[in-house]
């Protein structure tokens, strides 16, 4: 998956919204006005920070060598994932509605819908 793809498919997701609030370099992605992914499009190894259940991150890390804990974010619930293409589009895909889904579980009801 490269930043064009990941991009489009972040987009896809009801309510998303792209902004750049951390200066030109960092693309952010908001679901509701929550970041449920963020990436840098300057970097020498693409790569984005998505939104992990704890328990789940542990696993994945220990699993795949391109996902380790979020740079520069809460490492117990943010996971950095290289898109460099050793990992296949659909788990990344799966990591993206994963990291959305955390975000909206944790919105209060009135804004989940």
């Amino acid at each position: 998956m490269n930043i064009d793809q990941l991009r489009n498919y972040c987009l896809s997701k009801p309510d998303t919204t792209e902004s750049l609030p951390f200066g030109p370099d960092t693309l952010v992605y908001a679901v509701k006005g929550k970041l449920f992914a963020l990436t840098s499009v300057t970097s020498d190894r693409p790569r984005v920070n998505l939104k992990c259940n704890p328990d789940y991150a542990i696993e994945l890390r220990d699993q795949y060598d391109e996902i380790i804990p979020g740079w520069h974010m809460n490492k117990k619930h943010w996971n950095t994932v290289y898109l460099d293409g050793h990992l296949k589009t659909s788990l990344i895909q799966q990591l993206i509605d994963h990291s959305y889904e955390q975000v909206i579980a944790k919105m209060p009801r009135s804004k989940q819908k």
